[in-house]
Order: C-alpha cells, then structure tokens, then sequence
C-alpha cells in the first residue's frame, strides 16, 4: 500500500473536497442527466469521443505508434461525416473500436516516471506526469479550437457538459467502499494500474540467452 505521497495533506484534503463536490453537486447533476433518453446521452458521449480522436491521433504520432494514430484519424473521418459530426459511432461498426490515449501515456512512451501522486481538483486520482498530461491535452484542444468549442462562452457549455456526460458514466462513489482507508486503496489501485499500463508501453527486449541456439 505504499506509494509515492509526499503531498499527502494536500491531496487528502484535496479527496475530501472532491468528495463532498460530488456527492452536493456533481452527482446530482449527473444523475440528472442518466435521466434523458438514451439515444440523446449516446450522441453527446459519441460526439465528445469523436472531438477526443483528434488528440489520440497527435499523441500516437508522437508515440511512434502511426498504426493507431491511423485509427484514429480513421475513426474521426468515418464519424464525423457518415456519423453526422460524431453523433453516431459507425466506426465501431466497421471494426474500428476506440482506443483513447493522451500526453500522459506519450511522455511515458519516452521514459517519464509517474511522479508524485496527486489528487486534482474535481478530476480526481493522478500524478505529476498525468496532470502535465492533461493540461498539455487541454492545450492542444485549445490551440485547435475544433468546432469552436474550446474558446469564448461556448467552451464554458460545452465543458461543462462533458464533464457531466463523463460522471454519468462512472459508477464510482466516494466513501461507499466502507474502508477507513479508502485514500490509500485508492491511490494504490491508481498508482499500481497506472504502472502497469507503463509496462505495457515497454515490452522486455530479448535477451541472447533467449534466443534459441542455431538461430
């Protein structure tokens, strides 16, 4: 259960606060929004996920993984044209399923620890690198300004309701697990999924020894 924590009181009154928000308003909200017809919160959830494939596609570049990034350029064009600006994922239907990635798993790419652990307001469970990560996202979103929806009074709306669909597909609650310690389950299931995603970006070499003899 131990875990890089050197902003301990700050991230634990951090969760408090995150947690208090979410059970007074976030969660209100969200249930709130459960409560449209399907089809409307399916559109919005597709439409924010077709906007997200733009920023897949720079991240898998810089991650050197181009036969992703060419799914999601892929799944961005099919979407936002015969899905009607995204509403509709007929990608999926056409075996391009999703597969979201950001500047967090691309600077692990290039060897970046996670960090700290850090618990951001609102947001939730990260670290350094994956809060560098999002602000980085943020900023290329802006610097795109796609549909227009990342700058001026729109980008208040528009984010607004993308947190709001993102919560309504979240079964977490806070405090429901009955643990007294459930910061630290948290941020040990965070840290220790987050290194193992790590893992993943970096397949052991082959050593000689491996290799066997006659090849």
């Amino acid at each position: 259960m131990d875990t890089y924590d050197p902003w301990g009181p700050f991230n634990r009154f951090m969760y408090r606060f995150n947690a208090r928000f979410d059970e007074s308003i976030f969660l209100p909200v969200a249930n709130g929004y459960r409560r449209l017809p399907s089809p409307v919160r399916a559109g919005v959830h597709n439409f924010f996920g077709n906007l997200a494939e733009v920023d897949s596609l720079i991240n898998y570049t810089l991650q050197g993984r181009l036969g992703r990034g060419a799914r999601s350029l892929g799944r961005f064009v099919i979407n936002s044209t015969i899905g009607i600006g995204g509403l509709f994922d007929f990608a999926a239907k056409t075996g391009l399923r999703k597969a979201p990635t950001g500047f967090g798993t691309t600077l692990a790419k290039w060897g970046m620890h996670p960090g700290p652990y850090l618990v951001i307001p609102i947001l939730g469970p990260s670290t350094l690198r994956e809060g560098i990560g999002l602000a980085a996202d943020y900023g290329t979103s802006y610097g795109i300004n796609l549909a227009d929806l990342y700058r001026g009074d729109q980008s208040w709306g528009s984010g607004v309701l993308n947190a709001v669909d993102q919560r309504a597909n979240v079964d977490f609650r806070y405090y429901s697990s009955g643990s007294p310690f459930e910061y630290e389950v948290i941020r040990f299931l965070y840290v220790r999924k987050l290194l193992i995603q790590d893992s993943s970006l970096h397949p052991p070499k082959k050593r000689a020894s491996d290799v066997p003899a006659g090849q």
